[in-house]
């Protein structure tokens, strides 16, 4: 019997007759994902579900989609599926995360024009009558400075578009190494000297914990005065109310976004604000865009459904059947390390080495690198997945070797990943005990062995008696509960690291606390999933 695919949006009709060209039994209601009742009422007959933005399909959409085993998103963002939920029910969710770079580029830089010539008030004052040519002073772009506030797939478009038109660009992004940069023909920065000197700033960054407010009103302080601010990523990249003040002061020349918040933005603190130009989220909303995600997530959920095969999934690696459970416990461990390292790791990265040592080098260690370069980028990419991890990676000039050898040492087999910045080289190594669990078992040359639990502590300080008691008291003072506790040193009284498991997100006046003790060097807060 043919699989059978639900289409929940408005889709491009060459989609759906890709689905039924590889013999594919696909539905096209447009509008029935806007109908929660009716598409909880149908969707118990699918095997496929192909949505855009409009199909929100929540837990207990899921929970009735007794047949479904893959989620096609035509779009980079997942915002509207319940990915843990999916997971949980072994329903693979995949996107499309690179069909609209070009398009949301485009619209960056069109927005950084519309504000800088004030076209969309002129056009509204000269189409109701007026011809009111010395109100509307615009700015010339050529020769001004571009600041990019992230310079990965988009923004090394961005840059590319805005070097041809004889600007000048700086970049601000923690994974950008000097050489991507010479490559790209932008100058590498801090975000403090870009906000000093751009012109004009384009924003470019997931949105995470880390950067949410990134442009504040101290961020708009040090810019330049007349300085203009474009956001087509995401909403809550730049304080609304901050923005408004600036632009009210005169601080700010202009804004234009695309991007708010709250969508959809029926109300707005920003809306009537002089020289604020906005738009309802169309970065990617070009038929050629449009058509591109489209056709990529129906050969996508085609491949998988006849095939087996599987691209740009969020919470499924690129392995075979046949290898997947004796790989599955490896593939843990290596996003555990990456994601151990990247949350560590707060300067360019210029390389990464992984190396496999015993059995775990014979195994598929292409989804076992493409899995640690997931957690390493993670932390600061969010949307990161195990098909468009070392897409990324490349793209941001980070070289990634892979060394197979024998056993070495103790452990039967392991794997050890080095993260190479413009500073120093920093090492995590663990392996799969016989229970399946994923376990460290170094950590920057310093032996011990530690299970990740969700909320981590990890502690560097000089080995110095006290510290233990004092760092149990401080915990326990404040209601934290430590599950589990691991010590490693180099030497007495040398360099020791502490890995502390607790049952929930330590205070930040706690962290602060920590931090002050005089022969403590670093403490931070991790967190696995």
């Amino acid at each position: 019997m043919a699989p059978k695919v639900l289409i929940s949006d408005k889709l491009s009709p060459a989609a759906v007759q890709i689905f039924k060209d590889r013999g594919i039994d696909a539905d096209f209601l447009p509008d029935v994902g806007k109908d929660k009742e009716k598409l909880l009422e149908i969707i118990g007959q699918y095997d496929g579900l192909a949505i855009r933005s409009a199909t929100k399909v929540t837990e207990k959409i899921i929970a009735a989609a007794d047949n479904l085993k893959v989620i096609g998103r035509a779009g980079i963002g997942v915002d509207n599926v319940d990915i843990p939920k999916a997971t949980a029910r072994g329903i693979i969710v995949m996107n499309t995360p690179f069909g609209n770079a070009i398009t949301t580029a485009e619209h960056a830089i069109s927005m950084m024009m519309a504000v800088a010539r004030q076209i969309p008030a002129a056009d509204a004052s000269t189409q109701s009558g007026k011809w009111e040519k010395s109100r509307f002073m615009g700015r010339e772009i050529t020769d001004k400075t571009l600041g990019l506030v992230g310079c990965g797939n988009i923004g090394s478009i961005v840059a590319d578009r805005a070097i041809g038109l004889k600007m000048r660009v700086l970049a601000y992004d923690p994974f950008l190494t000097p050489e991507r940069a010479m490559s790209l023909g932008v100058e590498k920065v801090e975000l403090n000297d870009l906000l000093e000197r751009a012109d004009f700033i384009t924003l470019h960054t997931p949105l995470t914990d880390k950067t949410r407010n990134i442009i504040n009103a101290d961020a708009i302080a040090k810019m330049k005065k007349g300085a203009y601010l474009i956001n087509c990523a995401r909403g809550g990249l730049a304080d609304e109310k901050a923005v408004k003040a600036a632009l009210d002061e005169g601080k700010l020349g202009g804004a234009a976004f695309d991007v708010f918040v709250e969508e959809p933005a029926k109300e707005n603190i920003l809306f009537g604000t002089s020289n604020f130009v906005s738009t309802p989220h169309l970065g990617a909303s070009t038929s050629e865009a449009q058509e591109n995600v489209a056709l990529q997530v129906a050969e996508q959920m085609c491949d998988y459904l006849l095939h087996g095969a599987v691209r740009n999934a969020l919470n499924m690696p690129s392995i075979s059947a046949e290898e997947a459970p004796k790989l599955a416990p490896f593939v843990r461990l290596a996003e555990q390390l990456g994601s151990f390292a990247g949350q560590l790791t707060e300067t360019a990265i210029q390389g990464v080495r992984l190396e496999y040592a015993g059995a775990v080098s014979e195994m598929n260690v292409q989804a076992l690198t493409a899995a640690a370069i997931t957690g390493l980028l993670t932390p600061l990419l969010q949307t990161v997945n195990m098909v468009s991890a070392p897409i990324l990676a490349k793209e941001r000039g980070v070289k990634v070797e892979e060394i197979r050898r024998e056993k070495q040492g103790a452990y039967e087999t392991y794997i050890r990943l080095t993260v190479i910045t413009e500073r120093q080289e920093r090492s995590v190594a663990g392996t799969v005990f016989a229970d399946g669990k994923p376990r460290v078992i170094q950590v920057k040359g310093i032996n011990m062995e530690a299970e990740l639990g969700q909320h981590m502590l990890y502690i560097t300080n000089e080995d110095k008696p006290g510290f233990i008691g004092h760092l149990g008291m401080e915990l326990g003072n404040n209601g934290v509960n430590i599950a589990t506790f691991n010590l490693g040193r180099l030497a007495p009284g040398d360099d020791a690291i502490c890995l502390v498991e607790v049952d929930g997100r330590v205070p930040e006046e706690v962290m602060s606390r920590l931090e002050a003790v005089s022969h403590v060097k670093q403490v931070k807060a991790l967190e696995f999933q």
